[in-house]
């Protein structure tokens, strides 16, 4: 992507399993070397968090936390204690572990030197211990994905205030931030059709995230979890959360998808509100 202006500059890259693109208003030389660390940030949580890179601390974490306590980078630790903490508040509504289920539905590659996983194991079998050491205490696989891109993209608009950025947007594949008071239009996809959208608010100094099942469906599963019935959310429904950040926007989103009602409460919590698109229409929860 090209400057569209002297004091904008726009880049893109793919990351965290979609294109990441970066906007920001400021001095151009400035705002280049900030854009180049905000993408250094966003690559470094996807070496630590990968489910598909064999090398990452969660892929280690996968392979032998059952076995013996790991100790993991700040930044995962970071990640699960805020997924633990949601699964605990949405009574398991967001669980980190359906990892063994995405497997089973051939929506994420079989780690291939893991023991086999317990299907009974939830997030409470993860056990935060001392000095960043995390522990399973049955054999299985997390999965963060439907947090830690939300997560980067708040690392991202830190490193890009902290060089001085005075206005911007982190776009990951429909979770983003803005920073600044300058409104962005957010738009939504029709999970009935998805390659037709629609606005759907405006948003400065907050967060958006969006999560569907119209691109993931595969042998009638999608990539969305329900952890509590074990069964795959459909694709004719997103859930669209707006969220001073972007790591609870995210994760809120497969909370509002399972159970909308319980997810009330989460959202006044959170200051966060929800909108739900299906072939009724759009319903905002508050």
């Amino acid at each position: 992507m090209r400057s569209s202006s002297p004091s904008t500059v726009e880049r893109a890259r793919p990351l965290l399993g979609t294109v990441v693109a970066l906007r920001v208003a400021g001095d151009r030389a400035r705002a280049e070397a900030a854009i180049e660390a905000a993408f250094a940030a966003i690559a470094g949580v996807q070496r630590c968090m990968s489910f598909h890179d064999p090398d990452s601390d969660l892929s280690r974490l996968n392979q032998s936390a059952a076995h013996a306590p790991q100790t993991v980078c700040p930044r995962l630790w970071r990640v699960l204690q805020a997924s633990l903490a949601l699964a605990n508040e949405s009574a398991g509504r967001f669980d980190p572990s359906v990892g063994w289920q995405l497997v089973q539905w051939r929506q994420l590659p079989a780690p291939g030197d893991s023991d086999s996983v317990d299907p009974e194991a939830d997030w409470r079998d993860v056990e935060l211990g001392r000095d960043h050491r995390v522990r399973y205490r049955k054999p299985l696989w997390l999965d963060l994905g439907g947090i830690a891109k939300g997560f980067a993209v708040d690392r991202a608009v830190a490193v890009l205030r902290a060089a001085g950025m005075r206005h911007g947007i982190v776009n990951a594949g429909g979770d983003l931030r803005v920073f600044g008071e300058t409104p962005e239009t957010i738009r939504v996809r029709d999970p009935a059709a998805p390659a037709r959208s629609q606005p759907l608010l405006h948003v400065s100094n907050g967060a958006v995230a969006t999560s569907g099942g119209y691109f993931s469906a595969r042998d009638g599963h999608t990539a969305l979890v329900d952890p509590l019935r074990r069964v795959s959310l459909g694709n004719q429904v997103s859930a669209t959360v707006c969220a001073p950040r972007a790591i609870w926007a995210d994760a809120l989103t497969k909370v509002v998808l399972a159970d909308a009602d319980a997810a009330r409460p989460l959202l006044r919590r959170f200051r966060a509100q929800a909108a739900i698109v299906d072939g009724d229409g759009m319903g905002v929860l508050q």
